[in-house]
């Protein structure tokens, strides 16, 4: 759609040329003519071509949660080893999409015919803005506010814009979403799959509103800086709703997605991986056992649409083997078929071999990962680099089934927000505003998810008849559901926590006790930089382990909250730098 809309454009005679400043923007002063935007057609068109900015299966960096706590091979960022980049892709792509976006509404308030025909495509525009800059928000905090079309005829303008504060770029994301739900559709058809609607605007409105709520309930200020010689600042917009409010709205929107959105969990029987692993490879009829294709596919809400023919993924998909190969701890972590931790679960099979690690487990274990000989464990006789380093296990989330589509052919849509992330909001929204979360609200929301990766229902009575806290099994189940789904490391910020849990060290396999230990022909400790270690692994025992990446590679303090402001811009801008860079 991108080539089609910038080949419209030249047909219209529309030249424009590329300058380097702020995000390399190109002249726009022509693209507002009314010979352009004159009928709803060239609207829609160019809210189409909008959806060219979401996030797919070729974003990089810590996208997909590459580096966090629960996968094996370490990454830097969450090292902490952050150098000052010269220039940043996400920067730079982000704020040339906001200037597509800024054009198609500045030209819907010069529009001249039924502003009811075109508001659909306005909708979409104001959604995006927002998706824009939770984005770059996200990533930076604070960033420059930037409304209108940049244009050769004023290019000092974005020579003029500091870095609003992070409750500034808030204000507007939320109005943005108020557009969008109140002009985008309520609902499209299967022919236009992937169009945002009103109720997926509510459901990102939801998700942004838990995750600034939590940040200024357990962040705060720490990350702004003072706005003056550092950091965007602190100021807040008048009006600027508070925690409570936020958690109360969240709730509130994440109820009517899940009553009146129309979506449902996608769950079906299938006779070997359960539902978790074919919701995210699902294809045509030929991706799966049961022939299901997208169009049964109920979950996703928010989602970048991906075709064998038009459009594929074009992804080394293999090497999510290695960037999203499981670690201990998230091996540890998921619950056995009781709903009870391994430390405190009788059907808990011990550590012998991986096969008695994964008996009366979380389906989803055998749904993302694979490489386990039955009644065995893996070979760990393999490179430090090599996705089996350390564990032995492999991811398989996202990867077609048995070989479906060759490698960088895989067409399966990405999820960006789908109807469980509204149910884990919902339970996370609920708690945090009240400290407390009744049984029929625990059912609605992630006993769904829990059941069906065919595990028990979380209740008050089991959280403390087993000394559990509720708070906690909700972070865990938003952890296992939403692996490597680009949530966690956001997550461990909001939390205010990740300072802590990236400056852990990362480890691998159990070793003492099991059949690994002494047995060369499975592991050769010599080829383990880091060696072993004694730690207390998720049953309570203390056992020697395999450590994938030691202390002194971690790094991570609340600096790293927030990446450093490109050289590039500050050179160009004058824009301030996050602390600590």
């Amino acid at each position: 759609m991108k080539n089609i809309f910038l080949s419209f454009l030249v047909l219209g005679t529309m030249m424009m040329s590329c300058q380097d400043a702020f995000t390399d923007l190109e002249p726009l002063d022509e693209i507002t003519d009314a010979t352009f935007y004159s009928t709803p057609a060239h609207f829609e068109l160019a809210s189409n071509h909008l959806y060219d900015g979401m996030l797919g299966w070729g974003a990089d960096g810590e996208f997909r949660d590459y580096g966090s706590d629960l996968v094996s091979i370490p990454q830097i960022y969450t090292q902490g080893n952050v150098v000052v980049p010269e220039t940043d892709a996400l920067w730079n792509e982000g704020y040339d999409d906001l200037r597509d976006v800024n054009m198609l509404i500045e030209s819907a308030a010069e529009y001249t015919g039924d502003a009811s025909e075109i508001a659909p495509y306005v909708g979409t525009a104001h959604f995006f803005r927002a998706y824009e800059y939770f984005t770059l928000l996200q990533r930076f905090g604070g960033v420059p506010l930037i409304t209108t079309v940049i244009s050769s005829a004023s290019p000092d303008e974005v020579f003029e814009t500091p870095r609003s504060s992070r409750y500034e770029v808030i204000g507007l994301i939320l109005s943005d979403l108020d557009e969008a739900i109140a002009n985008c559709p309520p609902s499209v058809g299967e022919s236009d799959l992937g169009k945002i609607t009103s109720m997926a605007a509510k459901a990102y409105k939801a998700k942004v509103l838990l995750y600034e709520a939590t940040w200024e309930k357990y962040v705060g200020t720490d990350t702004d800086g003072d706005g003056s010689t550092t950091g965007a600042g602190s100021s807040k917009p008048a009006n600027y709703p508070t925690v409570e409010a936020m958690l109360a709205d969240a709730i509130d929107l994440s109820k009517d997605v899940m009553v009146n959105g129309g979506y449902e969990l996608w769950n079906h029987d299938f006779p070997e991986i359960n539902s978790n692993f074919f919701l995210h490879q699902l294809e045509d009829g030929g991706s799966n056992p049961l022939g299901l294709d997208k169009s049964t596919n109920k979950e996703f809400i928010i989602q970048k649409v991906y075709d064998y023919n038009l459009g594929f993924g074009d992804l080394n998909f293999a090497t999510t083997e290695s960037r999203m190969a499981p670690n201990r701890k998230s091996m540890d972590m998921f619950l056995c078929t009781d709903g009870l931790p391994i430390s405190k679960s009788p059907r808990f099979q011990g550590y012998n071999t991986m096969w008695d690690e994964l008996q009366n487990r979380d389906n989803r274990m055998v749904a993302y990962f694979y490489n386990v000989p039955e009644n065995g464990s893996p070979v760990l006789n393999v490179g430090p680099s090599d996705s089996g380093a350390g564990i032995g296990i492999r991811n398989r989330k996202f990867r077609s089934w048995n070989g479906y589509r060759p490698n960088e052919r895989q067409a399966q849509n990405y999820s960006i927000l789908r109807l469980a992330e509204v149910y884990l909001t919902y339970a996370e929204a609920i708690y945090e505003l009240r400290g407390s979360i009744t049984d029929a609200e625990l059912d609605e929301s992630i006993n769904l998810t829990r059941a069906r990766a065919g595990i028990d229902p979380l209740s008050n009575n089991l959280a403390t008849t087993y000394d559990l806290d509720i708070l906690e099994e909700i972070r865990r189940e938003r952890a296992l559901e939403l692996y490597c789904e680009n949530t966690r490391i956001h997550d461990l910020k909001r939390w205010g926590i990740a300072d802590e849990v990236f400056a852990e060290e990362i480890y691998g396999a159990v070793i003492e006790g099991t059949v690994y230990d002494g047995d060369e022909s499975l592991y050769l400790p010599s080829i383990y930089p880091f060696g072993e270690k004694t730690i207390t692994v998720g049953n309570g025992e203390d056992r020697r382990v395999v450590v994938r990446d030691g202390a002194s590679n971690r790094r991570f303090t609340m600096a790293h909250y927030l990446a450093p402001i490109p050289i590039s811009q500050i050179s160009l801008t004058g824009i301030l730098q996050n602390p600590g860079y």
